[in-house]
């Protein structure tokens, strides 16, 4: 494994973020076990500050794809990278061979020095010291599903549709970028949820598992003894388990840390991060969650049972999502919205936090850039403010 070119800088007296460190002995007798794995103290988030072992010497830029008005500031972006801080910028292949960019004579020296990778083909794993993204909320998605390992920082400028994750603001990004390199930012730790699919390896090969498709680079494995292939990969919003195009409803069987919970009976099944909380988690009825919370959500999608409410498990969990074995019907999973699969009754998913989050660079900080996320792009609690009551007179004490 690579060493990352970063690491999260802290002060001296460190908060946590659910109060003091708690006292592990109860009463005169009764005490926590102590093993390696007993007790998680998670650092006061707003301590996370970005720090580098070294200078960030490769850069990956990446561009929302299909959109001309973004070609301007990705040459002034690139321009910059390359000739006033000396840094080797990566691009992806397409993005360089664009005709319109190559049609601009005045960036010919500079695309020439652009270093280009094709996805699916280049590995960029301990290459890349830092990601800038360029567009909406999908190309921060895209460069997470680039890096299945450790991930490198991520600073988002919002130029596209949607900018819940990407808080910053292009006009100022000579400052922005600059300060970045020098180390000043505050930082933010987006948890990533690792998913493995146990699928028969006559159904996986003959329906083409491990296709590369929509920018989604899963890992496979190959376990001949038992029959099954192996497909991990990590997400940063969530998985999506619904019934597909069947007109009877799903019906999957939840089970966590080996322990059956419930069977799910309706259009299917979200398992989000928090960052995912406010993406399609939202539109299906489940809270709204902090990214620095460390927790994994459930959230049914239509169930036919109406007092099936979303729920909240600690992170680190093992959720495990099969087929009923009375299910009328097959299922069918996806992965950010990516590599969309059929599920069949021997087959298996198993959900649980990754241990390679996303760090994302604050415009601010992890409060204000989330609530201004919220209220921008969610108008969350926007509504028309009530009239201030003018003073009212008594009408005993007016004259007739």
């Amino acid at each position: 494994h690579s060493i990352p070119a970063i690491c999260l800088c802290s002060g001296m007296h460190a908060h946590f973020l659910h109060g003091p460190s708690p006292d592990t002995h109860f009463g005169p007798k009764a005490s926590i076990l102590h093993t390696s794995t007993s007790i998680m103290h998670i650092q006061d988030p707003t301590s996370q500050r970005l720090t580098w072992d070294k200078p960030p010497t490769n850069v990956l830029v990446i561009k929302k794809v299909r959109d001309e008005t973004l070609l301007e500031p990705f040459k002034e972006l690139c321009r910059f990278l390359i000739e006033e801080k000396d840094l080797v910028v990566f691009v992806e292949k397409k993005v360089v061979e664009d005709a319109l960019l190559a049609k601009d004579k005045t960036f010919e020296v500079i695309r020439q020095k652009l270093s280009p990778f094709k996805e699916g083909y280049d590995d960029l794993s301990g290459y890349i010291d830092l990601i800038i993204c360029l567009g909406g909320d999908g190309t921060l998605l895209y460069a997470s599903s680039l890096f299945q390992t450790s991930v490198p920082p991520v600073m988002a400028f919002h130029l596209g549709s949607l900018g819940f994750l990407t808080p910053f603001k292009f006009e100022s990004y000579r400052t922005e970028v600059t300060n970045v390199i020098e180390g000043d930012a505050a930082i933010i730790l987006r948890s990533r949820l690792k998913v493995k699919v146990v699928k028969d390896i006559k159904l996986a090969e003959s329906e083409k598992l491990y296709q590369v498709e929509n920018g989604l680079i899963p890992k496979k494995h190959i376990d001949s003894e038992s029959g099954k292939t192996i497909l991990q990969v990590h997400v940063l919003n969530e998985v999506v388990v619904d019934r597909g195009p069947s007109s009877y409803l799903s019906n999957v069987d939840l089970y966590l840390n080996g322990r059956h919970i419930t069977s799910v009976q309706g259009d299917g099944v979200i398992v989000s991060t928090p960052t995912g909380s406010t993406a399609y988690a939202a539109a299906a009825g489940a809270s709204m969650m902090h990214p620095n919370v460390p927790a994994i959500m459930i959230t049914p999608i239509c169930p036919h049972s109406l007092s099936f409410r979303p729920i909240v498990v600690p992170a680190g969990m093992e959720l495990k999502i099969m087929l009923s074995p009375d299910a009328r019907n097959t299922a069918w999973v996806s992965f950010d919205g990516r590599s969309r699969q059929e599920i069949k009754h021997s087959d298996s998913i198993t959900v649980t936090t990754s241990c390679y989050p996303v760090p994302s660079i604050c415009c601010y900080d992890l409060v204000y850039d989330w609530f201004e996320g919220l209220a921008e792009c969610l108008h969350w609690n926007v509504r028309k403010k009530q009239s201030r009551l003018e003073e009212i007179t008594d009408s005993s004490d007016t004259e007739c």
